[in-house]
């Protein structure tokens, strides 16, 4: 693998924003350099969770949908750039793996969409873009998700130790890094989705942030 600075976004299920990290990223390490939370305007967020919900849109809509998620992603990641002052020649690649609407792995015909038009990444900051990292698994015969158990693994695994990680995430899952066997990870069940439902209900916030409501019991 190539060293050298990398750029990650990602959109949880959450979706209380757009997080972008700075790394540089080697065979026997992983660095964060900088990062950044870039908001979800509360338009585009209401029609994610339509769709997340089984409302009905038409094919326009949606690429509409598709196309200014994309750009918002670009911004995301042009105002990382800003501040860290890089050139697209900085950095090797973005990896994006966009707004998950719809995850269905089970069936006769497994299938899993993500929105958030990568083309509009690569064309506005000029790097080059990876992404749609589900379908793949699924057409081997995974589940799409998690995502992260891999990382973990590379990042926690330990030649002795049985190790477990917790993502708590829009939806919570494991990652189970046991030496000499098979990488483990997946969904427990709800995470900050439910409670950022909640709050937002209750107290008209997108999120309980640093958990101050939740301490008061």
């Amino acid at each position: 693998m190539r060293s050298g600075r990398f750029i990650g976004v990602m959109s949880g299920t959450s979706l209380d924003g757009i997080d972008v990290v700075l790394a540089t990223i080697t065979e026997n390490m992983v660095a964060q350099q900088a990062s950044l939370t870039w908001p979800i305007p509360h338009a585009i967020k209401e029609e994610i969770l339509a769709i997340c919900q089984g409302q009905s849109l038409t094919l326009s809509q949606l690429g509409r949908l598709d196309t200014r998620l994309g750009r918002l992603f670009a911004d995301a990641v042009l105002a990382l750039m800003r501040q860290e002052s890089l050139k697209p020649t900085d950095v090797i690649a973005i990896g994006c793996h966009g707004q998950t609407v719809w995850h269905e792995p089970q069936g006769e015909a497994p299938h899993t969409l993500q929105i958030g038009d990568n083309n509009q990444i690569a064309a506005h900051t000029g790097i080059t873009v990876v992404g749609d990292f589900r379908r793949r698994d699924m057409a081997l015969g995974g589940q799409g998700a998690p995502l992260v158990p891999a990382f973990h693994h590379a990042l926690l695994a330990h030649p002795v130790e049985r190790r477990m990680v917790l993502n708590i995430g829009g939806i919570a899952n494991v990652s189970l890094l046991a030496p000499g066997q098979p990488v483990r990870g997946y969904d427990t069940g709800p995470g900050n989705m439910l409670l950022d439902a909640w709050i937002w209900r209750q107290k008209g916030k997108p999120y309980d942030k640093d958990a101050q409501w939740a301490s008061e019991g």
